[in-house]
Protein backbone atom coordinates (compact mmCIF):
# COMPACT_ATOMS: atom_id res chain seq x y z
CA UNK A 1 0.00 0.00 0.00
CA UNK A 2 2.86 2.34 0.64
CA UNK A 3 4.64 1.90 -2.20
CA UNK A 4 0.92 2.13 -4.56
CA UNK A 5 0.47 5.18 -2.58
CA UNK A 6 4.01 6.93 -3.58
CA UNK A 7 3.42 5.66 -7.21
CA UNK A 8 0.00 6.30 -7.65
CA UNK A 9 -1.87 8.04 -4.58
CA UNK A 10 -2.74 11.72 -4.15
CA UNK A 11 -0.19 14.23 -3.53
CA UNK A 12 0.43 14.82 0.23
CA UNK A 13 1.40 18.10 1.75
CA UNK A 14 4.89 19.81 1.73
CA UNK A 15 6.48 21.96 3.96
CA UNK A 16 8.36 24.54 2.70
CA UNK A 17 11.31 25.79 4.88
CA UNK A 18 11.61 29.59 5.37
CA UNK A 19 14.22 32.21 5.19
CA UNK A 20 14.57 34.11 7.94
CA UNK A 21 16.08 37.18 8.30
CA UNK A 22 18.56 38.79 11.48
CA UNK A 23 15.49 41.18 13.44
CA UNK A 24 12.93 40.43 11.29
CA UNK A 25 10.40 38.29 12.83
CA UNK A 26 9.48 37.10 16.56
CA UNK A 27 6.66 34.32 17.11
CA UNK A 28 5.12 33.92 20.45
CA UNK A 29 2.31 31.53 22.03
CA UNK A 30 0.90 29.83 25.16
CA UNK A 31 1.95 26.85 26.07
CA UNK A 32 0.89 24.60 28.85
CA UNK A 33 3.33 23.52 31.76
CA UNK A 34 1.51 21.48 33.76
CA UNK A 35 3.14 18.13 32.64
CA UNK A 36 6.09 18.97 34.25
CA UNK A 37 4.03 18.84 37.71
CA UNK A 38 5.05 21.39 39.44
CA UNK A 39 3.55 22.08 43.31
CA UNK A 40 3.95 25.13 45.42
CA UNK A 41 4.09 24.61 48.79
CA UNK A 42 3.30 21.31 47.90
CA UNK A 43 -0.20 22.52 46.07
CA UNK A 44 -0.28 21.42 42.25
CA UNK A 45 0.00 24.76 39.69
CA UNK A 46 -1.77 25.09 37.00
CA UNK A 47 -0.38 27.36 34.95
CA UNK A 48 0.71 28.39 31.11
CA UNK A 49 3.88 30.10 29.83
CA UNK A 50 3.70 32.91 27.42
CA UNK A 51 7.17 31.61 24.91
CA UNK A 52 8.47 34.28 22.95
CA UNK A 53 11.06 32.68 20.09
CA UNK A 54 13.66 34.91 17.61
CA UNK A 55 13.34 32.98 14.14
CA UNK A 56 16.56 33.97 13.04
CA UNK A 57 18.60 33.45 16.34
CA UNK A 58 15.98 31.31 18.74
CA UNK A 59 16.14 33.34 21.07
CA UNK A 60 13.86 33.10 23.88
CA UNK A 61 11.91 34.75 26.50
CA UNK A 62 9.42 32.90 28.97
CA UNK A 63 6.73 34.61 31.65
CA UNK A 64 4.03 32.55 33.69
CA UNK A 65 0.81 33.35 33.29
CA UNK A 66 -2.30 31.86 34.63
CA UNK A 67 -4.42 31.88 31.36
CA UNK A 68 -4.39 33.31 27.67
CA UNK A 69 -5.54 37.09 28.56
CA UNK A 70 -4.24 40.25 26.68
CA UNK A 71 -2.83 41.12 29.62
CA UNK A 72 -0.45 38.03 29.93
CA UNK A 73 -0.11 38.48 26.49
CA UNK A 74 1.42 41.94 27.14
CA UNK A 75 3.03 41.18 30.11
CA UNK A 76 4.97 38.75 28.00
CA UNK A 77 5.50 40.40 24.60
CA UNK A 78 7.08 43.79 26.71
CA UNK A 79 9.59 41.40 29.24
CA UNK A 80 11.12 39.86 25.86
CA UNK A 81 11.59 43.29 24.43
CA UNK A 82 12.90 44.99 26.79
CA UNK A 83 15.04 42.31 28.07
CA UNK A 84 16.63 42.00 24.57
CA UNK A 85 16.50 45.94 24.28
CA UNK A 86 14.75 46.15 20.95
CA UNK A 87 12.24 45.08 19.10
CA UNK A 88 11.97 43.02 15.88
CA UNK A 89 9.80 44.18 12.46
CA UNK A 90 6.92 42.12 12.79
CA UNK A 91 5.34 39.59 15.50
CA UNK A 92 3.69 36.41 14.86
CA UNK A 93 0.76 35.07 17.21
CA UNK A 94 -1.43 32.51 16.51
CA UNK A 95 -5.61 33.34 16.41
CA UNK A 96 -5.83 33.68 20.47
CA UNK A 97 -8.99 36.14 21.17
CA UNK A 98 -6.63 38.38 23.14
CA UNK A 99 -4.91 39.27 19.98
CA UNK A 100 -7.46 38.68 16.82
CA UNK A 101 -11.09 39.28 16.64
CA UNK A 102 -12.06 35.78 15.63
CA UNK A 103 -15.87 36.50 15.35
CA UNK A 104 -15.11 39.20 12.00
CA UNK A 105 -14.95 38.05 9.19
CA UNK A 106 -12.12 39.88 7.97
CA UNK A 107 -10.23 38.36 11.48
CA UNK A 108 -8.79 41.96 12.65
CA UNK A 109 -6.71 42.61 15.38
CA UNK A 110 -8.88 43.51 18.61
CA UNK A 111 -8.21 47.27 19.27
CA UNK A 112 -5.71 46.82 22.36
CA UNK A 113 -3.49 44.82 21.05
CA UNK A 114 -3.08 46.53 17.44
CA UNK A 115 -2.32 49.89 20.11
CA UNK A 116 0.21 47.87 21.86
CA UNK A 117 2.03 47.12 18.52
CA UNK A 118 1.66 50.50 17.14
CA UNK A 119 3.30 51.52 20.33
CA UNK A 120 6.43 49.30 19.87
CA UNK A 121 6.23 50.12 16.35
CA UNK A 122 6.00 46.48 15.39
CA UNK A 123 3.58 45.11 12.06
CA UNK A 124 1.65 41.96 13.55
CA UNK A 125 1.22 38.59 11.99
CA UNK A 126 -1.42 35.75 12.66
CA UNK A 127 -1.58 31.81 11.28
CA UNK A 128 -4.63 30.26 10.68
CA UNK A 129 -6.69 28.95 12.81
CA UNK A 130 -5.86 24.83 13.70
CA UNK A 131 -2.55 25.42 11.29
CA UNK A 132 -0.04 25.52 14.14
CA UNK A 133 2.83 24.24 12.01
CA UNK A 134 2.62 27.98 10.55
CA UNK A 135 3.95 29.25 13.81
CA UNK A 136 6.46 26.17 13.98
CA UNK A 137 9.85 27.65 14.74
CA UNK A 138 7.28 28.76 18.16
CA UNK A 139 5.85 25.63 18.19
CA UNK A 140 9.12 23.26 17.98
CA UNK A 141 10.53 25.92 20.77
CA UNK A 142 7.85 24.33 23.21
CA UNK A 143 9.36 20.85 23.20
CA UNK A 144 12.40 22.01 23.15
CA UNK A 145 12.31 24.39 26.32
CA UNK A 146 10.02 21.99 28.59
CA UNK A 147 12.43 18.77 27.87
CA UNK A 148 14.95 21.30 29.06
CA UNK A 149 13.20 22.71 32.40
CA UNK A 150 12.40 18.99 33.22
CA UNK A 151 15.73 17.78 32.93
CA UNK A 152 16.52 20.66 35.00
CA UNK A 153 13.87 19.70 37.62
CA UNK A 154 15.35 16.49 37.29
CA UNK A 155 18.87 17.30 38.52
CA UNK A 156 16.92 19.79 41.50
CA UNK A 157 15.77 16.97 42.73
CA UNK A 158 12.49 18.26 43.69
CA UNK A 159 9.74 19.77 41.79
CA UNK A 160 7.72 22.14 44.50
CA UNK A 161 8.75 25.84 44.93
CA UNK A 162 8.66 28.05 48.03
CA UNK A 163 6.69 30.42 46.04
CA UNK A 164 5.71 31.53 42.21
CA UNK A 165 8.52 34.36 42.13
CA UNK A 166 11.23 31.44 42.63
CA UNK A 167 9.37 29.18 40.02
CA UNK A 168 9.59 32.08 37.43
CA UNK A 169 13.13 32.79 38.67
CA UNK A 170 14.33 28.80 37.57
CA UNK A 171 12.19 29.54 34.00
CA UNK A 172 14.48 32.51 33.32
CA UNK A 173 17.71 30.77 34.65
CA UNK A 174 16.84 27.57 32.27
CA UNK A 175 16.03 30.31 29.36
CA UNK A 176 19.31 31.91 29.70
CA UNK A 177 21.09 29.09 29.91
CA UNK A 178 19.33 27.87 25.84
CA UNK A 179 20.46 31.49 25.27
CA UNK A 180 24.12 30.86 25.71
CA UNK A 181 24.10 28.82 23.06
CA UNK A 182 22.82 31.17 20.30
CA UNK A 183 26.40 32.85 19.22
CA UNK A 184 26.84 34.24 16.07
CA UNK A 185 22.88 34.34 15.41
CA UNK A 186 22.12 36.25 18.05
CA UNK A 187 24.45 38.69 17.78
CA UNK A 188 23.54 39.53 14.30
CA UNK A 189 19.68 39.28 15.77
CA UNK A 190 20.35 41.88 18.56
CA UNK A 191 22.28 44.53 16.08
CA UNK A 192 19.45 44.49 13.57
CA UNK A 193 16.61 45.22 16.26
CA UNK A 194 14.67 48.71 16.04
CA UNK A 195 14.87 51.10 19.09
CA UNK A 196 12.44 50.95 22.36
CA UNK A 197 10.29 53.55 23.15
CA UNK A 198 10.48 55.59 25.72
CA UNK A 199 8.56 53.72 28.46
CA UNK A 200 6.12 50.43 28.54
CA UNK A 201 2.56 50.68 27.74
CA UNK A 202 -0.09 50.49 30.75
CA UNK A 203 -1.38 46.78 29.43
CA UNK A 204 -3.83 46.52 32.58
CA UNK A 205 -7.67 46.78 31.98
CA UNK A 206 -9.08 49.25 33.99
CA UNK A 207 -12.85 48.78 35.36
CA UNK A 208 -15.29 50.75 36.79
CA UNK A 209 -17.42 49.01 39.75
CA UNK A 210 -19.99 49.88 42.38
CA UNK A 211 -19.56 47.47 45.62
CA UNK A 212 -22.51 46.06 46.08
CA UNK A 213 -24.66 45.57 49.71
CA UNK A 214 -23.01 41.73 50.09
CA UNK A 215 -19.41 43.74 50.18
CA UNK A 216 -18.99 42.14 46.38
CA UNK A 217 -17.63 43.52 42.70
CA UNK A 218 -18.26 41.58 39.93
CA UNK A 219 -15.64 41.97 37.11
CA UNK A 220 -16.11 39.84 33.53
CA UNK A 221 -18.66 37.76 35.07
CA UNK A 222 -16.05 36.79 38.21
CA UNK A 223 -17.28 37.94 41.74
CA UNK A 224 -14.35 39.52 44.58
CA UNK A 225 -14.73 40.60 47.59
CA UNK A 226 -13.49 43.61 49.46
CA UNK A 227 -13.22 45.12 52.67
CA UNK A 228 -17.04 46.03 54.17
CA UNK A 229 -16.09 49.76 54.79
CA UNK A 230 -16.48 50.29 50.88
CA UNK A 231 -19.89 48.81 50.18
CA UNK A 232 -21.93 51.82 48.13
CA UNK A 233 -18.48 53.32 46.90
CA UNK A 234 -17.17 52.83 43.29
CA UNK A 235 -14.21 52.02 43.07
CA UNK A 236 -11.62 50.85 40.03
CA UNK A 237 -10.34 47.75 39.31
CA UNK A 238 -7.25 47.31 37.43
CA UNK A 239 -6.55 43.73 36.03
CA UNK A 240 -3.28 42.50 35.34
CA UNK A 241 -2.45 39.23 34.19
CA UNK A 242 -2.10 37.30 37.64
CA UNK A 243 -3.58 40.03 40.12
CA UNK A 244 -6.76 42.29 40.60
CA UNK A 245 -6.15 46.25 42.26
CA UNK A 246 -8.92 47.66 43.57
CA UNK A 247 -8.16 51.47 43.51
CA UNK A 248 -10.05 53.78 45.62
CA UNK A 249 -9.70 57.92 45.58
CA UNK A 250 -6.87 57.40 43.50
CA UNK A 251 -5.39 55.16 46.05
CA UNK A 252 -4.66 50.86 46.01
CA UNK A 253 -6.50 49.62 48.67
CA UNK A 254 -6.26 46.13 48.16
CA UNK A 255 -4.98 43.32 45.26
CA UNK A 256 -6.70 40.58 45.09
CA UNK A 257 -5.51 37.36 42.70
CA UNK A 258 -7.18 37.10 39.74
CA UNK A 259 -9.47 34.35 38.76
CA UNK A 260 -9.38 32.29 35.47
CA UNK A 261 -12.18 31.45 33.60
CA UNK A 262 -15.98 33.33 34.37
CA UNK A 263 -18.69 32.39 36.81
CA UNK A 264 -15.54 31.83 39.64
CA UNK A 265 -15.45 33.51 43.15
CA UNK A 266 -13.07 34.25 45.84
CA UNK A 267 -14.61 35.94 49.11
CA UNK A 268 -12.19 36.75 51.46
CA UNK A 269 -13.66 36.42 55.45
CA UNK A 270 -11.36 38.99 56.69
CA UNK A 271 -13.26 41.30 54.40
CA UNK A 272 -16.55 40.38 55.82
CA UNK A 273 -16.05 38.52 59.18
CA UNK A 274 -17.49 41.56 61.63
CA UNK A 275 -20.68 41.49 59.58
CA UNK A 276 -21.05 37.96 60.02
CA UNK A 277 -20.36 38.09 64.06
CA UNK A 278 -23.39 40.63 64.14
CA UNK A 279 -25.78 38.10 61.83
CA UNK A 280 -24.55 34.86 62.77
CA UNK A 281 -27.34 33.58 61.44
CA UNK A 282 -26.50 34.28 57.59
CA UNK A 283 -23.61 31.86 57.52
CA UNK A 284 -25.29 28.52 57.58
CA UNK A 285 -26.83 29.12 53.99
CA UNK A 286 -24.32 32.14 52.00
CA UNK A 287 -24.18 31.39 49.06
CA UNK A 288 -20.17 31.81 49.20
CA UNK A 289 -19.57 30.11 52.26
CA UNK A 290 -17.31 27.54 51.16
CA UNK A 291 -14.87 30.38 50.71
CA UNK A 292 -14.97 31.21 54.06
CA UNK A 293 -12.87 28.06 55.33
CA UNK A 294 -9.57 29.31 54.61
CA UNK A 295 -8.09 25.86 55.40
CA UNK A 296 -9.03 22.29 55.79
CA UNK A 297 -8.65 22.51 59.55
CA UNK A 298 -11.23 25.44 59.62
CA UNK A 299 -14.04 23.31 57.87
CA UNK A 300 -13.24 20.36 60.21
CA UNK A 301 -13.28 22.28 62.78
CA UNK A 302 -17.07 23.63 61.78
CA UNK A 303 -18.29 20.20 61.48
CA UNK A 304 -17.09 19.26 64.68
CA UNK A 305 -19.15 22.02 65.95
CA UNK A 306 -22.33 21.16 64.36
CA UNK A 307 -21.73 17.50 65.41
CA UNK A 308 -21.64 18.31 69.27
CA UNK A 309 -24.09 20.62 68.53
CA UNK A 310 -26.88 18.37 66.69
CA UNK A 311 -29.66 19.47 68.27
CA UNK A 312 -29.14 23.74 68.02
CA UNK A 313 -26.60 24.27 65.84
CA UNK A 314 -24.57 27.52 66.75
CA UNK A 315 -22.12 28.82 64.08
CA UNK A 316 -20.93 31.60 66.71
CA UNK A 317 -18.64 29.48 67.87
CA UNK A 318 -16.34 29.36 64.24
CA UNK A 319 -17.26 32.55 63.74
CA UNK A 320 -15.20 33.84 66.72
CA UNK A 321 -12.38 31.23 65.62
CA UNK A 322 -12.59 32.80 62.51
CA UNK A 323 -12.67 36.55 63.69
CA UNK A 324 -9.45 35.78 65.93
CA UNK A 325 -7.79 34.31 62.79
CA UNK A 326 -8.51 37.89 60.69
CA UNK A 327 -7.51 40.11 63.81
CA UNK A 328 -4.23 37.87 65.23
CA UNK A 329 -2.94 35.65 63.26
CA UNK A 330 -4.74 32.49 60.53
CA UNK A 331 -1.52 29.66 60.59
CA UNK A 332 -1.69 30.26 64.95
CA UNK A 333 -5.67 29.16 64.29
CA UNK A 334 -4.62 27.07 62.38
CA UNK A 335 -1.83 25.28 64.17
CA UNK A 336 -4.16 25.29 67.90
CA UNK A 337 -7.12 23.56 65.71
CA UNK A 338 -4.72 20.55 64.07
CA UNK A 339 -3.43 19.92 68.32
CA UNK A 340 -7.59 20.22 69.27
CA UNK A 341 -8.47 18.25 66.44
CA UNK A 342 -6.61 15.34 67.50
CA UNK A 343 -7.41 14.66 70.83
CA UNK A 344 -10.79 14.36 72.96
CA UNK A 345 -11.01 17.55 74.06
CA UNK A 346 -14.23 19.01 73.50
CA UNK A 347 -13.74 21.59 70.99
CA UNK A 348 -14.62 25.25 71.44
CA UNK A 349 -13.87 29.06 70.70
CA UNK A 350 -12.15 29.92 73.83
CA UNK A 351 -9.74 26.61 73.56
CA UNK A 352 -8.65 27.32 70.86
CA UNK A 353 -7.92 30.96 71.25
CA UNK A 354 -6.17 30.32 74.20
CA UNK A 355 -4.16 27.74 72.59
CA UNK A 356 -3.53 29.83 69.45
CA UNK A 357 -1.76 32.63 71.68
CA UNK A 358 0.32 30.18 72.96
CA UNK A 359 1.24 28.98 69.56
CA UNK A 360 4.78 29.13 69.70
CA UNK A 361 4.98 26.80 72.61
CA UNK A 362 3.03 23.69 70.21
CA UNK A 363 5.06 20.87 68.96
CA UNK A 364 5.90 21.56 65.08
CA UNK A 365 3.67 19.32 62.52
CA UNK A 366 6.87 17.94 61.34
CA UNK A 367 7.46 16.88 64.85
CA UNK A 368 7.59 12.88 64.60
CA UNK A 369 7.78 10.31 67.37
CA UNK A 370 8.40 7.17 66.48
CA UNK A 371 9.08 4.17 69.59
CA UNK A 372 12.33 2.47 68.85
CA UNK A 373 10.97 -1.68 67.29
CA UNK A 374 12.02 -4.61 69.56
CA UNK A 375 14.76 -6.24 67.06
CA UNK A 376 13.93 -9.36 69.49
CA UNK A 377 11.07 -10.02 67.53
CA UNK A 378 13.05 -10.42 64.05
CA UNK A 379 15.00 -12.59 65.99
CA UNK A 380 12.16 -15.33 66.21
CA UNK A 381 11.83 -14.94 62.39
CA UNK A 382 15.48 -16.60 62.03
CA UNK A 383 14.81 -19.83 64.91
CA UNK A 384 13.46 -22.56 64.22
CA UNK A 385 10.10 -23.36 65.69
CA UNK A 386 8.79 -26.50 64.34
CA UNK A 387 11.26 -29.09 66.56
CA UNK A 388 12.21 -32.75 64.79
CA UNK A 389 10.47 -31.68 61.47
CA UNK A 390 12.25 -34.50 59.99
CA UNK A 391 11.36 -36.75 62.50
CA UNK A 392 7.26 -35.94 61.71
CA UNK A 393 7.33 -36.13 58.02
CA UNK A 394 6.05 -39.74 57.02
CA UNK A 395 7.08 -42.91 55.34
CA UNK A 396 5.13 -42.16 52.30
CA UNK A 397 6.13 -38.65 52.13
CA UNK A 398 10.04 -39.76 52.54
CA UNK A 399 9.46 -42.36 49.70
CA UNK A 400 7.95 -39.47 47.34
CA UNK A 401 10.68 -37.25 48.14
CA UNK A 402 13.45 -40.00 47.54
CA UNK A 403 11.69 -41.23 44.30
CA UNK A 404 11.75 -37.75 42.76
CA UNK A 405 15.05 -37.04 44.16
CA UNK A 406 16.22 -40.39 41.85
CA UNK A 407 13.83 -39.49 38.64
CA UNK A 408 12.54 -35.52 38.56
CA UNK A 409 10.39 -36.68 35.59
CA UNK A 410 8.84 -38.92 37.88
CA UNK A 411 7.11 -36.64 40.12
CA UNK A 412 4.12 -37.41 42.53
CA UNK A 413 1.37 -39.26 41.08
CA UNK A 414 -1.71 -37.56 39.93
CA UNK A 415 -4.48 -36.37 42.36
CA UNK A 416 -7.02 -39.36 42.81
CA UNK A 417 -9.90 -38.60 39.96
CA UNK A 418 -8.28 -36.39 37.58
CA UNK A 419 -7.59 -37.26 34.03
CA UNK A 420 -3.93 -37.80 32.75
CA UNK A 421 -2.85 -34.91 30.14
CA UNK A 422 -2.42 -38.10 27.15
CA UNK A 423 -5.58 -39.40 27.65
CA UNK A 424 -7.89 -37.44 25.41
CA UNK A 425 -11.16 -37.08 25.87
CA UNK A 426 -14.39 -34.85 23.93
CA UNK A 427 -14.45 -31.58 26.03
CA UNK A 428 -18.48 -31.33 27.37
CA UNK A 429 -20.74 -29.83 24.80
CA UNK A 430 -22.84 -26.98 26.40
CA UNK A 431 -26.81 -27.57 27.34
CA UNK A 432 -29.49 -26.74 25.50
CA UNK A 433 -31.06 -23.07 24.33
CA UNK A 434 -33.82 -22.18 26.62
CA UNK A 435 -37.08 -20.29 25.51
CA UNK A 436 -35.31 -16.88 25.09
CA UNK A 437 -31.87 -18.66 22.92
CA UNK A 438 -30.00 -18.46 26.19
CA UNK A 439 -26.92 -20.61 26.50
CA UNK A 440 -27.74 -23.64 29.11
CA UNK A 441 -24.50 -24.66 31.10
CA UNK A 442 -24.39 -28.53 32.01
CA UNK A 443 -25.05 -28.27 35.93
CA UNK A 444 -22.26 -28.57 38.08
CA UNK A 445 -22.23 -30.79 41.10
CA UNK A 446 -21.47 -28.66 44.51
CA UNK A 447 -22.81 -29.07 48.07
CA UNK A 448 -23.02 -27.20 51.22
CA UNK A 449 -20.28 -27.05 53.64
CA UNK A 450 -20.57 -26.66 57.55
CA UNK A 451 -21.48 -23.12 59.23
CA UNK A 452 -18.65 -20.61 58.74
CA UNK A 453 -16.75 -22.54 56.44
Amino acid sequence: MRQWRATFGPGRKAIFPQVHEAGGLASSDFTSMNDLAITIQGQLFDHLAYHFVLTYSNWESVTVCASESFEALADGFQNAVWELGGVPRRHRSDSLTAAVNNLSAKREFQTRYRDLLDHYGVAGERINVRQPHENGDNESAHGHFKSAVDQALLMRGSRDFTNREEYAAFLQTQAASRNAERGARFDRDRAALRSLPAQRIDGNLRVTCRVDPGSLIHIHRNTYSVHSRLIGEKVEARLFADRVEVWYADQCVDTLTRLVGRDKHKVQYRHIIDSLIRKPGAFAHYRYREDLFPTSRFRMAYDRFREEQEERPDTKEYLRILQHAARESESAVDDALRVLLASDILLSSAAVIALARKSTELPAATDVVVEAPDLSLFDTLLTPTVGNYVEEETSSQLGVVDAFRADPRSGPGPVEGTETADNPRAVPGPGGSGREGELQLPAVPCGTDEPRM
